[in-house]
C-alpha cells in the first residue's frame, strides 16, 4: 500500500499581496469573464456596473479601486485588466 504524499511548495514564498490585489478586484474580473452583458457594461459605464453588483451581490472594492476602474476607458476587458495592472504597480 502507498501511503499518500501531500505536496509541498518547498519555494520561496514572494510577498505578493501588492500584486495580486484585492478579492473585490476579483470578483468583478470574474464576473466580467463569465458574463458579457456584465462585461459590456464594465467597459461602457463601469460606474453603473460596479453600483448594480453581480448576481445581486455588491463588489467589496476600496475607494480607490472603484475610482481606479471608472477611470479607465478601455475597449476590451484584457485592455482593462492591463491598465489596473499596470497603476496597482506603479502605486
Amino acid at each position: 500500500m502507498i501511503a499518500p504524499f501531500p505536496y509541498q511548495n518547498t519555494s520561496p514564498r514572494k510577498n505578493t499581496s501588492r500584486l495580486n490585489g484585492s478579492s473585490g478586484l476579483s470578483q468583478v474580473f470574474a464576473a466580467a469573464v463569465v458574463n458579457q452583458q456584465f462585461c459590456t457594461m464594465l467597459l461602457q459605464d463601469p460606474s453603473i456596473a460596479l453600483q448594480n453588483g453581480y448576481l445581486g451581490q455588491p463588489f467589496s472594492l476600496s475607494d480607490k479601486e472603484k475610482d481606479l476602474i471608472t477611470s479607465i476607458r478601455a475597449k476590451s476587458l484584457s485592455d482593462l485588466a492591463k491598465q489596473v495592472n499596470h497603476s496597482l504597480l506603479s502605486n
